[in-house]
C-alpha cells in the first residue's frame, strides 16, 4: 500500500484500522492460551475392590412361641374341695399336691369294699373245706355225686366273689388316692378356677372342670412358616455344593423379640412338616429354645433368623454401588485395569446387612464404583480412589494416600 495514500486518509479512518489490527492480535493470543489449557481432567470416583468370602445365609421368618408342654389339671373324682395347696403363678413340681378333695366318702367306700372282700374270702375257705370233706366221703359213697358237684360249684362262685371284691377294693383305693390332686408335670401354674368349698365333679354334661393349667416354659417352642420355594432353592444349592449345612444335621437359629431386641439364647431347628398347606403353600418349621429365665411366654410374636447354610465364595457388593436400569435390572459400574468404566448387569440373591449378595455379574478383584457414579460413564477414563470395604452402610472412608495421589494426578493433568 502506498504510504502517501494512507497519510492522505482521514484521521478517524486511520485510527479505526489500527484498532482492528490490535483486536485481531488479542484474539489470536486468546486462542493460543485455550489450546495450551487442553481438556478438563477425568472425573474422580471411589471404588471398593471386591473379595470372595464365606457368607452365612440367613432367612428371617415371623413366628409365634408355644409351650413345650401344657397340662390341664382336672378332678378324677367328685366331691367338696377342702384345700388349695399352691400359690398361683409359682412353679409346681411333678407329683406335687395341688388340691385336696374331701376323702371321707372314699375312705368309707374303701372300708366297705375291704369288708366285702373279707366276707368273700371267708366263704371261699368254707366252701373249700366242704369240697375237701365231700371228696373224702365220695370214696365210701356217703355223699352223692350231685352233692359233691354242688359244693364245687359253690367254691367256684365264692372265688369269683373274691376276685370281684378285690377289684372293688382296688377301685376304692384309687378313688381315695385321686382325692389328692397332683401336678402331672413340672411347670408354672396358672389361675385357679375354683376355691375352697366348691363342689368339683369328675364328669358333667358339659365335660370336666379344669381346676388349673400348668405350663412348662423351659424349653419353649417357636413355630414359623416357610415358603416351599425357599425349601426347593435350598435343596438345589445343597445338592450342588454351593452351601453347606451348619453343624451336624442341626441348624442353629436366632430370635428377635417384639421390641426388636435379640434373644440371648440360640435355638435349634427341630423338624418341618411333611405336608404343604394348600391354602398358603408353606410348611411349618419348629425350633426349640432354652428359656430358663422365663422371658419367653406362649403366644408371643417373634421373628426367627434361620441359618440356611454357608456360601463358601460369596461376593458382597455395597448397596450404594448397585443401581437399576429402566428394565428394573440391577446394574453396577466397575473400573477395569486400564482405568475405564464398564457397565455390568447383575443378578442379586439377597440383601445381607448393607450389602447385596451377588449371584452373577461381579467377580473377585472387580473394582466397584461406590461414589461418583453420576460423573462416570461407560467407556470414560476416570481417576480411581480406593476406599475401605463398606460393611455397615456408613459412607466409605477414603484411603489418604490414594486421595493424595489422585489429587496430584489431577493437578498435573490440569497443568
Amino acid at each position: 500500500m502506498d504510504i502517501h495514500r494512507i497519510s492522505a486518509w482521514p484521521c478517524g479512518l486511520a485510527c479505526f484500522f489500527v484498532l482492528c489490527l490490535g483486536l485481531g492480535g488479542c484474539s489470536k493470543v486468546q486462542s493460543q492460551g485455550q489450546g495450551q489449557a487442553g481438556a478438563p481432567p477425568p472425573p474422580a470416583v471411589d471404588v471398593v475392590t471386591l473379595h470372595a468370602q464365606p457368607v452365612t445365609l440367613t432367612t428371617e421368618l415371623p413366628g409365634r412361641t408355644s409351650a413345650y408342654r401344657t397340662a390341664a389339671v382336672m378332678p378324677q373324682v367328685s366331691g367338696v374341695l377342702l384345700k388349695r395347696l399352691f400359690t398361683e403363678g409359682e412353679i409346681a413340681q411333678e407329683g406335687q399336691q395341688l388340691y385336696q378333695i374331701d376323702p371321707a366318702p372314699y375312705e368309707a367306700a374303701l372300708a366297705s369294699a375291704q369288708a366285702t372282700l373279707a366276707h368273700a374270702q371267708a366263704s371261699v375257705r368254707t366252701a373249700q373245706a366242704t369240697v375237701d370233706r365231700y371228696q373224702t366221703l365220695m370214696a365210701t359213697r356217703a355223699v352223692s355225686k350231685q352233692d359233691f358237684d354242688n359244693a364245687v360249684g359253690t367254691l367256684d362262685q365264692n372265688k369269683a366273689d373274691v376276685a370281684s371284691a378285690e377289684a372293688a377294693v382296688k377301685t376304692a383305693s384309687i378313688n381315695l388316692t385321686y382325692t389328692k390332686v397332683l401336678s402331672p408335670i413340672t411347670g408354672r401354674t396358672g389361675r385357679s378356677s375354683v376355691t375352697e368349698g366348691a363342689i368339683v365333679t369328675s364328669v358333667t354334661a358339659f365335660g370336666q372342670t379344669t381346676l388349673v393349667t400348668i405350663t412348662q416354659l423351659d424349653p419353649i417352642y417357636v413355630d414359623v412358616t416357610q415358603p416351599t420355594t425357599t425349601i426347593l432353592r435350598l435343596k438345589r444349592e445343597l445338592a450342588s455344593g454351593q452351601i453347606q449345612s451348619v453343624g451336624e444335621g442341626k441348624i442353629p437359629v436366632r430370635l428377635l423379640l417384639e421390641d426388636g431386641s435379640t434373644y440371648d439364647q440360640t435355638g435349634t431347628l427341630q423338624f418341618s412338616e411333611v405336608t404343604v398347606d394348600q391354602g398358603t403353600g408353606a410348611v411349618t418349621l419348629r425350633a426349640i429354645f432354652p428359656n430358663k429365665d422365663g422371658l419367653l411366654l406362649p403366644g408371643m410374636f417373634v421373628r426367627e433368623q434361620l441359618q440356611e447354610g454357608i456360601v463358601q465364595s460369596g461376593i458382597l457388593a455395597p448397596q450404594q454401588g448397585v443401581t437399576h436400569n429402566q428394565k428394573g435390572e440391577p446394574t453396577a459400574l466397575i473400573v477395569d485395569a486400564g482405568g475405564k468404566v464398564q457397565l455390568r448387569i447383575l443378578k442379586t440373591d439377597r440383601a445381607i446387612g448393607s450389602n447385596w449378595l451377588i449371584a452373577d455379574g461381579l467377580k473377585e478383584g472387580d473394582r466397584l464404583i461406590v461414589s461418583g457414579v453420576q460423573r462416570a460413564r461407560p467407556g470414560a477414563q476416570v481417576i480411581v480412589n480406593e476406599v475401605a470395604t463398606v460393611g455397615t452402610g456408613a459412607p466409605p472412608e477414603r484411603d489418604a494416600r490414594a486421595v493424595a495421589g489422585a489429587s496430584s494426578a489431577a493437578t498435573a493433568d490440569a497443568r
